[in-house]
């Protein structure tokens, strides 16, 4: 059975361009540095949004950890949205991987206060305080909104007051510049590091990127190692990466377009309620009232339909390349079938 994937934009299968160049790859060592596909994925990615250097990670997960044990020592502390993705969804691998605290702030629907931050920052050497090392912002959010351009440079300005790194976990960094309608180098041009999937929205099976200035990158090459990252003839995957970031991130666009619809179909179940604020990119969140939600889940599976269950009282579904306007329709049949018969 063909299954309707609404669970994330993970799932979506590579596309027959992307079999090709991996099947066609020119592979090597990517350890010494001989995978000529790796290197050429890495070079272009660096370009794509505006950093030196580039290295290419198994994951996002893999790819934020990197970048917080590159720029941290052990001890030090790290300035974060209390909702973010490293600190929800990471399985506490700060404590774990770099040996950091994070101290978390609450957030705007994802967007950080720039003088909340200021106000977090350790300024003085004392004995009993933690350096602070590094500032995280998330852009395009998890709870699917994307974070202004003005707040990110107003985060920069802190951040060169007291001479301080950001971070950039980018995992949807094209669905965020879709949405603002702007160059990607417009989102990340006022940060230090970007991690951004590969994986996520533009098909590609394995992969993310971490970016950043010379220095850094060739710092994180050892680190990479050091977690187990290094890989050998990596162009197999890289080869669909390259696939995924040429051609792939202009249908974002149809991803948040059919959001949209999703959203105005959902709309039409009384027992739903959608979060109209958070629908900026491929996701639509929405709180279900009255709904057995794993009689639900278990039902759309049966009907071939894949969805996850609630989470913080909340259900996601997320739109992506494979889902058709007539998927959609047939979910919303199936939903209003399910509730029709509670």
């Amino acid at each position: 059975m063909k299954f309707i994937d609404l669970r994330s934009d993970t799932v979506t299968e590579l596309t027959k361009d992307m079999r090709k160049s991996m099947y066609d790859a020119d592979v090597g060592d990517d350890v010494y540095g001989d995978d000529l596909t790796t290197n050429e994925l890495e070079r272009y990615a660096a370009k794509l949004v505006g950093k030196e250097s580039a290295i290419f990670v198994p994951s996002g997960t893999f790819g934020n950890q990197l970048s917080l044990l590159t720029h941290c020592n052990k001890g030090d502390e790290v300035i974060l949205g209390e909702d973010c993705h490293i600190v929800c969804h990471e399985v506490g691998a700060a404590a774990v991987i770099a040996g950091v605290q994070l101290r978390t702030l609450k957030s705007n629907n994802g967007e950080l206060s720039p003088m909340d931050i200021e106000t977090t920052i350790r300024k003085e050497e004392d004995i009993h305080y933690p350096n602070t090392a590094l500032i995280c912002i998330e852009n395009a959010h998890s709870n699917g909104r994307v974070i202004s351009l003005e707040n990110m440079a107003e985060i920069r300005q802190i951040a060169d007051k007291y001479h301080l790194p950001i971070h950039l976990d980018g995992a949807r960094l094209f669905n965020a510049a879709t949405y603002l309608d702007v160059d990607v180098k417009e989102v990340t041009k006022n940060v230090d590091s970007v991690m951004f999937c590969l994986s996520k929205g533009l098909c590609a099976p394995i992969g993310s990127i971490l970016a950043g200035n010379n220095e850094f990158i060739n710092k994180a090459r050892k680190y990479r190692k050091l977690m187990g990252g290094g890989l050998r003839q990596s162009g197999v995957i890289a080869a669909a990466g390259l696939v995924a970031l040429k051609d792939m991130r202009d249908n974002l666009k149809s991803d948040h377009e059919k959001a949209l619809y999703l959203a105005k179909e959902l709309a039409t179940i009384p027992e739903v309620s959608i979060l109209t604020n958070n629908l900026h990119i491929n996701m639509v969140y929405f709180k279900p009232s009255n709904i057995d939600t794993s009689k639900l889940v278990a039902y759309l599976l049966d009907k071939g339909i894949k969805i996850c269950d609630v989470e913080d009282g909340l259900m996601r579904f997320v739109t992506h390349y494979w889902i058709t306007k007539e998927n959609i329709d047939y979910v919303i049949h199936s939903m209003k079938e399910f509730l029709a018969c509670q």
